[in-house]
């Protein structure tokens, strides 16, 4: 009887892919961990990773927040987050895979140490991620920390949430403190809009599509309407909503950001400078409108899905006579944001112009 050797069988397509990689060991920091956006965003996004097998084999998550709390309690609000907030099926031995690494602070004078520890049992090689998913006014106190722990091995990444300040000047002044203690290369400001599925399409729908692409321009399209609509409230952050309002929570990043998506010309790569480039170009080329030009507005009680909602002046925490806006509507209407909506969505109106087409004119949306 014949003996076959066992061996592995090669398939001849991949020849010449590149071998797809786990990115290195890290630790992820998350400031505001008992928070909203770690709940329904940071969380479900990390399961997903997880899921798809695109964490590090090395990797841990410290979660930092002031609310009291062990581990074990961590993991479990995390993992009821992830359940109800995920878009992959749940998996129990892939979330206890995640879940092994994770630990929770809410102690500072605690934080240095855990951060050591957790590390040193997860193999990270000093290789850190810091997610500050915390309000503008603790960013201070929280970049100052980081920068006089940060780690001599290995490198750190420093991510800050939207908003970034609350006007120009605080804008201004939180780089200057960033750049006191990190390179640019180590800062990433980001807005958790954009990861979004259909926001993630728009480049691919706007120049990857052959019918759309050569007629994506004003002698084509009269005006785009965009508007924001959420069924939810302000979810228990009164503290937060009562200083930014829907302008700053929403207007000035998540608008903004699908203006300069739906507006930019092609970038002559994806990447992120080159993006960014374009983006730059549509914001300067835009008329600031003023507060004559502007609708702003709070949500009343109503009904959202069959349930009865709060108005805005009766959510916990907000003050009875408060004058922060919900919804934000410039006067054109072309733009919207809207808080405790019917419906929630992200929705785009391209309406098609009457002008006859003209050769040599600019592609530019208008």
């Amino acid at each position: 009887m014949a003996l076959v050797e066992d061996r592995q069988i090669e398939n001849p397509l991949l020849e010449g892919l590149p071998i797809a990689r786990r990115p290195e060991p890290c630790t992820m920091v998350i400031f505001g961990a008992s928070g909203d956006l770690t709940k329904r965003k940071l969380f479900p996004a990390l399961y997903s990773l997880a899921y798809r097998q695109m964490l590090p084999e090395k990797f841990g998550v410290l979660g930092v927040a002031r609310t009291e709390g062990t581990d074990s309690e961590f993991r479990e609000r995390m993992k009821a987050a992830v359940q109800e907030f995920g878009r992959d099926d749940f998996r129990e031995d892939v979330w206890q895979e995640l879940a092994d690494g994770m630990h929770y602070v809410y102690d500072e004078d605690k934080l240095a140490a855990a951060l050591r520890d957790l590390g040193e049992r997860r193999g990270t090689t000093g290789n850190r991620i810091y997610y500050l998913a915390v309000p503008p006014a603790a960013f201070e106190e929280i970049v100052g920390w980081v920068g006089k722990h940060k780690s001599r091995k290995g490198w750190t990444r420093v991510i800050v949430e939207k908003p970034f300040g609350h006007d120009l000047q605080s804008a201004q002044d939180l780089n200057v403190l960033l750049h006191k203690h990190f390179d640019e290369s180590q800062i990433f400001r980001i807005d958790h809009y954009l990861g979004k599925e259909t926001v993630q399409n728009m480049l691919a729908l706007r120049f990857a599509n052959g019918i759309f692409e050569p007629i994506w321009n004003r002698q084509f399209i009269d005006h785009i309407q965009i508007t924001v609509a959420e069924t939810l409230g302000i979810e228990g952050r009164a503290e937060y909503y009562e200083r930014a309002g829907a302008i700053r929570d929403i207007f000035q990043n998540h608008l903004l950001q699908l203006i300069a998506l739906t507006a930019m010309e092609p970038p002559i790569d994806l990447a992120a400078d080159s993006v960014r480039n374009e983006k730059v170009k549509v914001l300067k080329s835009i008329h600031t409108p003023g507060p004559k030009h502007v609708v702003r507005g709070q949500y009343g009680r109503g009904y959202v899905e069959g349930q009865e909602v709060p108005g805005y002046r009766e959510e916990a925490g907000v003050d009875p006579s408060s004058m922060t806006d919900s919804t934000s509507v410039p006067a054109s209407g072309w733009l919207a944001a809207r808080r405790r909506s019917r419906s929630s969505s992200s929705a785009h109106r391209i309406r098609r112009s009457s002008r006859s087409p003209r050769r040599g004119c600019a592609r530019t949306c208008c």
